[in-house]
């Protein structure tokens, strides 16, 4: 700050000298064409006189307008300090504080309205975080414990063996757990937005791949699939979109009423699966995305989930230039759009 406080003096003081030197010369080329009401040596006299008072009002001058270009300069760039000097007292700890520096609608304050934008954006992330540190640690804790549990009571018997009820058990909650982390992997994958792999996707494809793989899964909750699948494509990640594919699908699947139905549809627009089923309140469905997000019924079922399908659709539409939109139908079910 104290350079661009010095580069703001010398530039005052510059402009004053260029124009200070400009005005004594004009004033000297006047005097010098003047018509000479004066004897010869008297003229000479006179404009020794006048060129010597100009370069000390000069000289004087120059030297007020260093200190006043200071002090101007003090007074621009004091703003500026006072905004370095809180965002430096902003750390992650007090990110709810804001500059809310007070003043016209210069350039000032729309640097400083810029700053508070970014550090709301900033508490917003970090919040986020957060909350999915502390969910993802949840998530996780519940099956380790459950092997503990089993571990320890398999040890407490006279004759400790792992007998195969025990061993499925453990087979049951370890899939659990990998299934967790492959989804934090795939949701930080498609959060970076970084692909290695790049080509041009067919939505019907995906569809029809993701519904030949589920053909038992459909069959056994007696679930009737409606189709009408345009071929339309997509520039992005076959291994993500593929991903996004099956987690709708999963979704629809899990979430659906024996012998309810699926209705898919792909076009330009993208890809849209509607379910049947109970009328849900769409402030919660709003909320669906957000990682480790269930509804209400779900939390207390076994097969809801590990709460981070919608997510990963999410964040891989996000990476891929698209959105998630999803809407509680009026007759009851969901409506999730990509």
């Amino acid at each position: 700050m104290g350079t661009i406080r010095l580069r703001f003096t010398i530039l005052y003081a510059s402009l004053f000298l260029v124009s200070g030197v400009g005005l004594l010369v004009l004033t000297n080329l006047f005097t010098a064409t003047a018509p000479a009401n004066f004897p010869e040596q008297l003229e000479v006299v006179r404009a020794r006189q006048l060129l010597a008072g100009s370069l000390i009002a000069l000289g004087v001058m120059v030297v007020v307008s260093v200190l006043l270009g200071r002090y101007v300069a003090g007074r621009v760039l004091r703003p500026l300090r006072t905004i370095t000097a809180a965002t430096r007292r902003i750390t992650a700890e007090n990110l709810h504080e804001r500059l809310a520096v007070p003043g016209p609608a210069d350039e000032v304050k729309h640097l400083a309205d810029t700053i508070d934008d970014l550090l709301e954006r900033l508490e917003a992330a970090f919040a986020a975080q957060r909350r999915f540190v502390a969910n993802a640690s949840h998530e996780l804790r519940t099956p380790l414990a459950t092997l503990r549990a089993s571990l320890d009571v398999a040890a407490a018997k006279p004759e400790p063996r792992l007998d195969d009820q025990l061993a499925e058990r453990f087979r049951t909650e370890l899939d659990q757990v990998d299934h967790l982390l492959e989804g934090l992997l795939v949701l930080a994958r498609a959060q970076h937005g970084a692909f290695a792999d790049q080509a041009e996707v067919s939505w019907r494809e995906l569809v029809t791949e993701g519904l030949r793989a589920r053909e038992e899964a459909l069959a056994a909750k007696d679930l009737t699939v409606e189709r009408d699948l345009v071929d339309a494509r997509v520039q992005g990640s076959p291994a993500l979109l593929s991903r996004l594919v099956a987690n709708v699908l999963d979704n629809a699947i899990v979430h659906n009423e024996r012998g309810g139905w699926i209705r898919v549809t792909t076009g330009e627009a993208g890809l849209v699966v509607e379910t049947g089923g109970a009328v849900l309140d769409q402030a919660e469905v709003d909320r669906l995305p957000d990682p480790f997000r269930r509804l209400a019924a779900d939390r207390t079922t076994s097969d809801g989930g590990s709460g981070l399908g919608l997510s990963i659709v999410a964040a891989i539409a996000e990476a891929h230039g698209r959105g998630l939109r999803l809407e509680a139908r009026p007759g009851g079910g969901l409506r999730v759009a990509v």
